[in-house]
């Protein structure tokens, strides 16, 4: 159950919670580097001049919010350094930030990430499968926003799990291009009088990507611009911890209504593909100490075309060629490498199991030995 508290305690972080008040004094009484990432969605400011209407001349929802008017662009300015001033300073030494804009802000927004020493990473762009059309028709139809990805600093190890957002991508890296749908149809949250609570929802698509991608599960997850709570009911669901702020108390009635309805999955829905280099470093020797495969038996290629005899120090003897199980077989397809992890093969009552089987095991015991208590 979520709540709405005015005054957070500096000395504990609140988690799963939404604070009220303004992004800028709220984040600067949070304890300092205590948040894994933050996702920033501000005001875009428009600078809309009058009311904008379609052909049929219905006036169109735009954002005309007090919270999206600024008096000048030196004005916009300074509100950006500051909020971003106190999220720097929230992030952890290897955390990073990501931010969301239009092209009426977002370059103002990526100078100042370089100004405070942020590290930018990627910017992104998402390009809306659905957008709304340009109704004046004296310009192109807005169909992107841009996101900015940045480490808190050049040196920062950021979390960015390369394996989970390629299996999302059906086993193609992940490109800066996303196209996904803008919120609508039942996504879309409603408040009391059955219309939309908030101009600028975001899809849960676009958060789902953001966090599984750059962080893990149990990461505290902050968003200085909560509104209807898109980020904290993502995070919520991916058993992640979140800290929302929203100084607009209707916003946070609709976010605390949507919360209540999220449950976490469960933890093994929760998981997700690691990267290859991240698991624990097996050396072919070890199979051999451990008695799994013999000095002298034999493994087989793919295809069985050729073989080559396991010797007591964790090397391979093939056709006059001796080295790593690596180096041989690379050496006999002619290839200039080889994983031979999954190039060789043993024989186990007439069938061919490749040797990588050993290494997972040998793997799985070592997880399973880190995760027992002491």
């Amino acid at each position: 159950m979520t709540k709405t508290t005015t005054k957070p305690k500096a000395a504990a972080l609140p988690l799963n919670q939404i604070l009220a008040g303004d992004c800028i004094e709220v984040m600067r009484s949070l304890p300092e580097a205590s948040v894994d990432l933050i996702f920033a969605d501000p005001p875009y400011n428009l600078q809309l001049k009058g009311e904008l209407h379609r052909p049929d001349n219905s006036r169109v929802d735009a954002v005309d919010d007090a919270w999206d008017q600024f008096s000048s662009f030196a004005a916009y300015d300074r509100f950006t350094r500051d909020w971003l001033d106190a999220a720097r300073r929230l992030l952890k030494p290897n955390g990073a930030i990501w931010v969301i804009g239009s092209y009426h802000n977002v370059f103002r927004l990526g100078a100042e990430l370089q100004n405070q020493g942020f590290w930018i990473l990627n910017d992104v762009v998402w390009r809306k499968s659905n957008p709304m059309p340009n109704f004046r028709g004296k310009r192109l139809t807005n169909a992107h926003e841009t996101l900015i990805w940045a480490s808190k600093s050049e040196a920062a190890k950021y979390t960015f799990n390369y394996e989970a957002l390629k299996a999302l991508n059906e086993g193609v890296q992940m490109r800066s291009d996303w196209v996904l749908p803008i919120c609508t149809g039942h996504e879309r949250e409603k408040d009391a009088a059955g219309d939309k609570a908030h101009p600028t929802q975001k899809p849960e698509s676009l958060l789902h990507r953001v966090i599984v991608g750059t962080t893990n599960p149990g990461d505290v997850v902050l968003d200085p611009f909560f509104g209807t709570g898109t980020t904290g009911a993502v995070a919520k669901m991916l058993g992640r911890e979140f800290i929302g702020i929203e100084r607009e108390a209707a916003y946070r009635e609709v976010a605390e209504r949507r919360l209540a309805r999220v449950r976490k999955f469960d933890r093994e829905a929760l998981e997700i593909t690691g990267s290859k280099r991240a698991e624990p470093r097996v050396p072919f020797g070890q199979v051999v100490e451990r008695g799994m495969l013999r000095p002298g038996e034999e493994l087989f290629s793919i295809g069985s075309r050729f073989k080559a005899k396991v010797r007591a120090d964790g090397t391979l003897v093939g056709n006059d060629v001796k080295g790593s199980i690596h180096q041989v077989g690379a050496h006999l397809e002619g290839a200039p490498s080889c994983n031979g992890w999954t190039y060789w093969h043993f024989k186990r009552e007439g069938k061919m199991i490749p040797i990588d089987i050993l290494r997972q095991q040998i793997r799985a015991e070592m997880e399973a030995d880190t995760a027992r208590p002491n």
